[in-house]
């Protein structure tokens, strides 16, 4: 559903995935980046969040102000690259809770396997942001927002840095209920799996590793 799809344009978020992409900028930067756009696209991803009125006292005097419910939202980061958009996430919503969620692909059979999954025990009364910073062919990501419905979340979103062409038609088609979030969409996906031009192996760049 096309309407699910929400790509964001914003000058600041564009600025950063321009560092991000560019192969000179280092783990330091690169990670700080990722945080960044997170933290971007958490803001447009919770723009429906429901607020709770608080009497609070201000130095002139008493007013009813509204709050964010601590209780109605969840983020779960798939193991290991998505941990690096928590930072981002927790930048703006200190409080929420996490759940993590580990997948690999089995060499010889190419099937997806569980190795981890853990979760707030009262996620199923809580809406959903999953963390992934890159969708190339869409297969873990679909796979995870299964892993989720399964605890029978009410509302889930999906936050990426950027995603292929391929991975946007996999997630409409296999979870058209589930809102996607990301800074660009790009067209290709090579044969070793990865985004053209996208921005390299996010996992390595974030943590330094090869």
């Amino acid at each position: 559903m096309e309407e699910q799809i929400h790509l964001i344009d914003h000058p600041l978020l564009q600025h950063k995935l321009c560092q991000l992409r560019d192969q000179n900028t280092g783990v330091k930067d690169f990670r700080e980046c990722v945080e960044e756009v997170s933290s971007l696209l958490c803001y447009e991803a919770t723009r429906h969040l429901p607020l709770k009125e608080k009497n609070i006292q201000t130095p002139f005097g008493p007013i009813t102000a509204r709050e964010i419910d601590d209780k109605a939202l969840a983020v779960v980061a798939i193991l290991r690259a998505g941990v690096g958009m928590l930072g981002g996430v927790l930048s703006v919503l200190p409080s929420v809770k996490i759940g993590h969620i580990g997948l690999y692909r089995e060499t010889k059979t190419h099937q997806l396997v569980e190795y981890y999954c853990k979760m707030p025990t009262d996620i199923a009364s809580r809406e959903v942001l999953i963390l992934e910073p890159l969708l190339a062919r869409g297969e873990t990501a679909s796979a995870a927002i299964s892993m989720i419905k399964n605890y029978s979340c009410r509302h889930i979103s999906f936050l990426t840095l950027v995603a292929s062409r391929e991975a946007v038609e996999r997630l409409s088609k296999d979870h058209p209920d589930v809102a996607l979030y990301c800074a660009a969409i790009d067209e290709d996906v090579n044969e070793d799996g990865y985004i053209v031009p996208g921005v390299g192996d996010a996992g390595d760049r974030i943590f330094g590793t090869k």
